[in-house]
C-alpha cells in the first residue's frame, strides 16, 4: 500500500497526524533559546609580546618563532598558531582543538613565556596572554572629542553612559574607544 492511497483511504488520519507534527513543530520553535548575541565557543588564546623600538622583522625573529618554537612541547591541545608582528608589537593567537580546557591553556601560554624570556632581547616584559573569543570581538566602535574634557574623561565616559544593547544587562565584550585631544598650536 502505498502512501497516497493510505492518504486516500484515511484521510482523517493524515489530518490529525499533520495537525499533530505541526503542534509539535510549533512548541519547539516557541522553546528554542533566541539570542542576539550568541555564545560562540572557539578555543582561541592571543599572547601579545611589546618591546618599544624593534622593528617588526626583528619582533618576528627574535621574540615570536622562539616562543612559537616552544608551545609544541610545553602546551597541549594546539591545533594551529598565527603570528603576526608590527613595529614594537608581535601578537600570537594559539587555536586550540575543540574541547579544550581554554584555562589551562592560559596558564600553561604563560609559563612557556616565562621560560623563553631568559632568551629573549634584555628588559622584555612577559607578555599579555588573553582569552580570545568571538563574543570579546567589539561591536561598535565610538569616537569621542572633546576640546573641554581631559583624555580621562573622554575614556570613563562610554564605561558609564553606554546604553545597553539588544536588551543585555551588561556588556560581554570589550568596548573599542578612540579619543582625539585636540591640538593648540600656539
Amino acid at each position: 500500500m502505498s502512501v497516497v492511497e493510505t492518504a486516500l483511504k484515511r484521510p482523517y488520519t493524515v489530518v490529525a497526524v499533520l495537525i499533530l507534527v505541526s503542534l509539535l513543530g510549533l512548541g519547539a520553535a516557541l522553546r528554542m533559546p533566541v539570542d542576539i548575541f550568541p555564545e560562540i565557543d572557539i578555543p582561541v588564546v592571543a599572547v601579545v609580546w611589546t618591546y618599544n623600538g624593534m622593528s617588526a622583522a626583528d619582533i618576528q625573529n627574535r621574540i615570536l618563532t622562539l616562543h612559537e618554537r616552544q608551545l609544541a612541547s610545553l602546551v597541549d591541545d594546539i591545533s594551529r598558531i598565527e603570528a603576526v608582528s608590527y613595529q614594537g608589537v608581535g601578537v600570537e593567537k594559539i587555536y586550540l582543538h575543540e574541547g579544550a580546557d581554554v584555562t589551562r591553556a592560559v596558564s600553561q601560554l604563560a609559563s612557556s613565556a616565562l621560560v623563553v624570556l631568559k632568551y629573549m632581547p634584555p628588559n622584555i616584559t612577559p607578555p599579555l596572554v588573553l582569552r580570545y573569543g568571538a563574543t570579546d570581538v567589539p561591536i561598535i566602535q565610538l569616537s569621542l572629542s572633546s576640546k573641554s574634557l581631559p583624555d580621562t574623561k573622554l575614556n570613563d565616559l562610554p564605561e558609564h553612559h553606554s546604553p545597553r544593547l539588544g536588551g543585555r544587562p551588561r556588556r560581554r565584550g570589550p568596548l573599542s574607544v578612540r579619543w582625539k585631544t585636540p591640538r593648540h598650536h600656539g
